[in-house]
């Protein structure tokens, strides 16, 4: 039974151009390719519609260049957000509401993005307001850290 399900699961090759396996075994070169899903994932990201990197059109090689320093930038910055929003939820045992309104301790930041799209800075009289900060929307800003919370002009 297992040697009929061995067989009927497919192979795949993997490759390294370092053929010494003392310096890299097989059981190193599969984990370093499974490593690779994190990469994977954040230049998921950079492709994602909701950051209008596919809008960016740019002729010289320089330009290529500072945009996709820009980008790499960008996704720095998003996965140090995520990961500062998860440590946070984890230490304080909390969870925040995903897109399908469960409880989650491990948010994505485009999620969190998304949610505080409809946030915005308003001047009334001179004085700056925030309209849809909602208690959600500023727990999660606690999460986030100090900084975050006074961007929002919660003081």
């Amino acid at each position: 039974m297992i040697e009929a399900e061995n067989i009927k699961a497919g192979r795949f090759i993997l490759a390294t151009n370092i053929l010494d396996k003392n310096e890299l075994s097989e059981q190193q070169v599969l984990e370093e390719y499974k490593a690779q899903q994190a990469n994977e994932r954040g230049f998921r990201f950079l492709k994602d519609p909701l950051f209008f990197t596919s809008s960016v059109f740019v002729k010289s090689p320089e330009r290529v260049e500072a945009i996709a320093m820009i980008m790499g930038l960008c996704l720095l910055v998003y996965n140090l957000a995520q990961r500062k929003l998860r440590q946070a939820l984890l230490t304080a045992d909390g969870s925040i509401r995903n897109q399908v309104k469960k409880l989650t301790n491990k948010p994505t930041m485009r999620w969190v993005f998304q949610m505080f799209q409809s946030v915005h800075l308003l001047m009334i009289n001179g004085q700056a307001q925030m309209s849809n900060l909602t208690e959600e929307r500023q727990k999660i800003l606690h999460y986030l850290g100090q900084s975050c919370s006074q961007y929002y002009l919660m003081i």
